[in-house]
């Protein structure tokens, strides 16, 4: 399977709070991306398990769901000071986007019209790839889909796609078997997991490391 996976160390839209714990026990894995949101840890820990994912070799990503520009840019800043390879979701603005770029941090912003908390994606499958474009003719590195919040996601997920040669990571409810098998049909380029990791979805009873190793060991067996 071509299609990345970024474990995401969140559940019910907060970064757990044994975060530290649950990587130290998986950091061994065979899984290259790792991260977490801006919210549910304070800052000290969220430095030391930044520092941790770097010094086992991996890519970080942090995901902030917000939507002013005053917001978006703490949010950037955050990335920058923790030393996160990736900035995931915020809605798009310039000063952001030259932030990022000043501090070789690269940026996934949100495309179409994101909303609330949980959040909602909103908008025609065409607003939504037009805006894609519009960001990624500025620069940026590639767009946080937040597919599954949208009433039609598989088929965004679908149409987007096909439509955009960029980097997409699909973000949110990938959380069985047969979604891992949509992934791969579609072929982005990431896609998150989280939740279903902690809910168990994949191994019942057998915690979050089985779970991991699970999906790791489905997506070997794609070809």
């Amino acid at each position: 399977m071509k299609s990345k996976i970024i474990i995401m160390l969140t559940h019910n839209d907060r970064t757990v709070k044994n975060a530290q714990e649950v990587f130290d026990s998986c950091k061994d894995l065979p899984v290259d991306f790792w991260g977490f949101k801006d919210v549910g840890l304070e800052r000290d820990k969220m430095a030391k398990l930044v520092a941790s994912m770097k010094a086992a070799g991996k890519t970080t990503f942090l995901e902030v769901v917000t939507y002013s520009e005053e917001d978006c840019m703490a949010g950037a800043k955050v990335a920058v000071e923790m030393g996160f390879d990736y900035l995931m979701g915020t809605l798009f603005f310039d000063s952001v986007y030259a932030y990022l770029q000043k501090h070789q941090v690269k940026y996934l912003p949100f495309c179409g019209k994101v909303s609330g908390s949980p959040s909602v994606l909103e908008g025609s499958f065409d607003e939504i790839i037009a805006d894609a474009r519009s960001m990624l003719a500025k620069g940026v590195y590639g767009i946080d889909l937040l597919a599954f919040r949208h009433a039609q996601g598989a088929e965004l997920a679908e149409a987007y796609c096909a439509a955009v040669d960029a980097p997409v990571v699909i973000a949110g409810s990938i959380n069985s078997n047969e979604r891992i098998d949509f992934i791969n049909r579609v072929d982005p380029w990431a896609f998150t997991m989280g939740s279903a990791l902690f809910t168990e979805n994949f191994a019942p009873g057998q915690g979050f490391r089985k779970n991991l190793e699970a999906v790791a060991a489905y997506m070997d067996s794609i070809q």
